[in-house]
């Protein structure tokens, strides 16, 4: 999408940021989330509820297996700083990360990609982006699990084994199937394709 025109408040003679420019837009714009990835300003409104209610849903199997306590944590809009730019940097919706993200904060609120060991995606109307700007950055941060929430063509996509600017293994599932995510993460987590998609989708009247 595109975001609402921001005034330049910077000195000509200034170094040009657009970390600068990111923190503009949040700040004139409450609920919008601003990220940088290769250089260019990605804008995503605020979520609706459906968005949200996915996060939700998709939290329970993951806590259940204990991915949330010594080793490792599950949390929501942390962001990941981008080997693809100096100020390029992701937030994605939910991650499982290893417990002492702490210890790996590099600047602007982002942490190390190496602490990271799976980003999700629910997609929103920029959908492209999700499915196609970011799985280079997350391929070229070495994420090891991508997954995404593909809510406008309801299906899964569980992205594996970074390689580049791309991820080797990309499997699509469709509602109906059972997801069993790598164990790499910490624990073996089993999700429901068509629970997630009926999650992400608005209720009927």
């Amino acid at each position: 999408m595109s975001a609402a025109s921001v005034e330049q408040p910077f000195d000509a003679d200034e170094p040009f940021s657009l970390t600068a420019i990111a923190d503009e837009i949040m700040e004139r714009h409450p609920g919008y989330r601003v990220e940088i990835i290769g250089g260019h300003l990605l804008v995503t409104p605020s979520p609706d509820a459906p968005h949200a209610r996915v996060l939700t849903d998709l939290m329970i199997p993951f806590l259940a297996a204990g991915l949330h306590g010594a080793e490792t944590e599950v949390l929501q809009s942390v962001a990941i700083k981008l080997p693809t730019g100096a100020e390029d940097y992701c937030i994605p919706d939910l991650v499982v990360v290893d417990a002492d993200i702490d210890d790996h904060f590099i600047e602007n609120n982002a942490y190390d990609p190496v602490c990271f060991r799976l980003v999700l995606e629910v997609t929103s109307g920029n959908w492209r982006d999700d499915l196609k700007t970011k799985v280079g950055a997350y391929a070229e941060a070495k994420v090891p699990v991508y997954l995404v929430v593909d809510r406008k063509h309801q299906r899964l996509h569980v992205l594996t084994e970074p390689a580049g600017s791309e991820y080797a293994n990309h499997r699509v599932h469709a509602p109906g199937e059972t997801v069993t995510l790598p164990d790499s993460i910490g624990a073996e987590v089993a999700l429901d394709v068509e629970q997630i998609i009926k999650a992400g989708q608005k209720k009927a009247d």
